[in-house]
């Protein structure tokens, strides 16, 4: 029994002790001076691209309705091909519009005739009334049948030349140059004025891409606008992905006004298209160099900790210990990223050994020795 006594007061010794060791392992710091690498902040030109999603556009596009109905005859291109103004398209059955031409054709001169009539009859009763031989009412009514019949005449060549046109409409032309897509009918088929879609014809080169910026960067765009840079500048890319369009572009216009629901403007650069690798309705990034001329603070990111979406750093301060610095960052260059604020030239940031510390932290720029390898017996 007493044996036993003295196991529990030995195993309870060793777990109040075990305690007591693990208390003073949560303490301030153990081990000394973390072992960090600093830099000085400095300034530097910061080369970077700012980047907008964007969507390519063809500057000019139309959609090909019909203007009237009836089946389509011909389908006279190549789907993809290239097409030339007034370059035949499609033809839609002109039986019909053609004899409602040749009608409107007839019924004009119909009514040429009955003019010449009038005409004859009005010129052979002013005669009469010139020596007093007819009632001056028939000589009105001679002018009234005239006048009415020269009025019959206009109405015909209105018809023939609306019938005329309605022939002109079933057979639909290319309105610019450019390239036509896939057609959306097939010979054959029924097609309603205004309503059926036939085709779409863009132009390829060049071609635009279209983004939005902030109303903030309306003046610095408008400068750009207003440089008129060369096409050899590359001051606008296009990217896709991680691949670069061979090709800079050049600004265009920027948009009449900001969109009040989001507050922002859309801008349009252009680019050639020699090998029409681009096509319209492709997303892209716009880079847009940023040549400003005023010096960042642009420091490895490395040295950025993120907490509850805020950013900090440490700074190194008196006696050999570290303070958290709040940041405003910028745009990341490469390894290394702009503070807009919350940093000066000449303070010393801790970049490596980061994850070792907390605020207050006492620091040593020494690195710990190797640990000599054991002697050999």
């Amino acid at each position: 029994m007493y044996k036993k006594i003295i196991f529990y007061i030995s195993a309870a010794g060793l777990i109040v002790a075990s305690s007591c060791g693990s208390k003073n392992a949560g303490g301030p710091q153990q081990g000394g001076p973390v072992p960090v690498t600093l830099e000085s902040v400095r300034l530097s030109n910061a080369v970077y691209y700012d980047e907008y999603p964007a969507i390519v556009t063809a500057l000019n596009e139309v959609e090909l309705r019909a203007q009237v109905n009836g089946y389509i005859t011909e389908i006279a291109f190549t789907e993809g091909q290239k097409v030339r103004r007034g370059q035949k398209l499609y033809v839609i059955d002109q039986q019909l519009y053609t004899a409602g031409y040749e009608q409107a054709l007839a019924n004009l001169e119909v009514q040429k005739a009955n003019l010449e009539k009038a005409r004859k009859d009005a010129e052979r009763y002013h005669q009469l009334d010139a020596k007093d031989a007819i009632a001056k009412q028939q000589v009105d009514n001679a002018d009234a049948a005239l006048a009415a019949a020269q009025k019959q005449v206009d109405a015909a060549k209105a018809a023939v030349q609306a019938a005329q046109t309605n022939v002109r409409y079933t057979t639909i032309t290319a309105p610019f140059d450019g390239t036509i897509g896939i057609s959306q009918v097939k010979t054959g088929a029924a097609v309603m004025a205004g309503q059926t879609l036939l085709n779409t014809v863009s132009t390829d080169d060049p071609i635009a891409a279209d983004f939005s910026i902030d109303q903030s960067e309306i003046f610095r765009f408008s400068e750009l606008l207003s440089a008129k840079k060369s096409s050899a500048d590359s001051v606008f890319l296009l990217a896709f992905g991680g691949q670069t369009y061979a090709y800079p572009g050049e600004i265009m216009l920027i948009d009449r006004a900001v969109d009040q629901q989001t507050g922002s403007i859309r801008v349009r650069v252009r680019f050639p298209n020699p090998g029409n690798m681009l096509r319209a309705g492709m997303s892209g990034t716009i880079r847009v160099h940023n040549d400003a001329s005023v010096q960042s603070v642009l420091i490895p990111y490395k040295a950025v900790t993120e907490m509850l979406g805020e950013y900090f750093v440490y700074v190194a301060g008196d006696s050999n210990k570290v303070y958290q610095q709040r940041v405003h960052l910028g745009k990341q260059v490469g390894q290394n990223v702009i503070v807009k604020d919350g940093l000066k030239p000449d303070q010393k940031i801790v970049t490596q050994g980061v994850q070792k510390l907390r605020d207050g932290a006492v620091i040593t720029t020494e690195q710990p020795a190797a640990q000599a390898a054991p002697a050999k017996k």
